[in-house]
């Protein structure tokens, strides 16, 4: 049976998940806690990634040596970049970057020695499944999100987009910087801080992997989000819900 790897950025995306597992039990490896069990009857495990790259690689590589993964499915929250991605819409991963990654001039900016690439593309059928459990629970979302938060978050309307997801070492909140990293890479839809490295390691291991993410703010001066409101209230019941139909439709 193959095993599919569930990975939640934030402990409360974690707890949504792990809502769902009824037989899961701990085991401890590299600092981090992996639950194995079963979800509708597929053999999963769920871990939290760790905040940055590093941190986010060493768990795939624990996911794919130690758990024997055959997919991984990330799910966590992101910065909007991209024109029209604005708080509670969700975006699913076509590819992803290191925008603080350069060796220039040795190598081109953002391409990593080895590969030549410095888009990673994610799974295009795992990556059409979480697209579509996406659609699906935005399409219903009073049915997944209480209605107070819908209307204080202003979700009425959110939105799936596909595409280019960037990741550094950096918390990106500043007007300044998101308008640089626009400017520099216009195709970029949201930011956050682990996908790409997970794209690297699962091309190194050739493991198939989809990413989704909640946008939370608009990674800018303007974003005034409650954050762990937001969290508790939305982006945990998103990737709850989300997985949830991933495994069901």
């Amino acid at each position: 049976m193959t095993r599919i790897a569930l990975v939640a950025a934030l402990h409360e995306e974690l707890a949504s998940v792990l809502g769902l597992m009824p037989d899961e039990h701990k085991e401890t490896f590299g600092g981090r806690d992996f639950w194995v069990g079963h979800l509708h009857g597929q053999d999963v495990v769920a871990v939290l990634s760790g905040i940055g790259k590093v941190a986010a690689a060493t768990t795939a590589t624990l996911l794919i040596q130690q758990f024997g993964v055959s997919r991984i499915v990330f799910t966590g929250v992101a910065g909007g970049l991209g024109p029209g991605v604005n708080v509670g819409d969700v975006v699913v991963a076509q590819a992803l970057l290191q925008h603080d990654y350069d060796v220039s001039p040795i190598f081109p900016r953002y391409v990593i020695p080895g590969h030549g690439l410095s888009e990673f593309p994610t799974d295009q059928a795992l990556s059409g499944q979480l697209a579509q459990a996406s659609a699906s629970v935005l399409a219903d979302l009073s049915q997944h999100v209480d209605v107070s938060s819908i209307t204080a978050f202003a979700l009425q309307q959110p939105r799936l987009h596909r595409g280019l997801i960037i990741s550094g070492d950096r918390f990106v909140c500043t007007t300044s910087e998101s308008d640089a990293l626009m400017q520099a890479l216009p195709e970029a839809l949201a930011v956050e801080m682990e996908g790409a490295a997970f794209a690297q390691v699962c091309k190194d291991f050739n493991v198939p992997l989809a990413v989704v993410r909640t946008i939370s703010d608009r990674a800018d001066d303007e974003a005034h989000v409650d954050f762990p409101r937001f969290l508790k209230e939305v982006a945990s019941k998103y990737s709850g819900a989300i997985i949830e139909a991933m495994f069901t439709d």
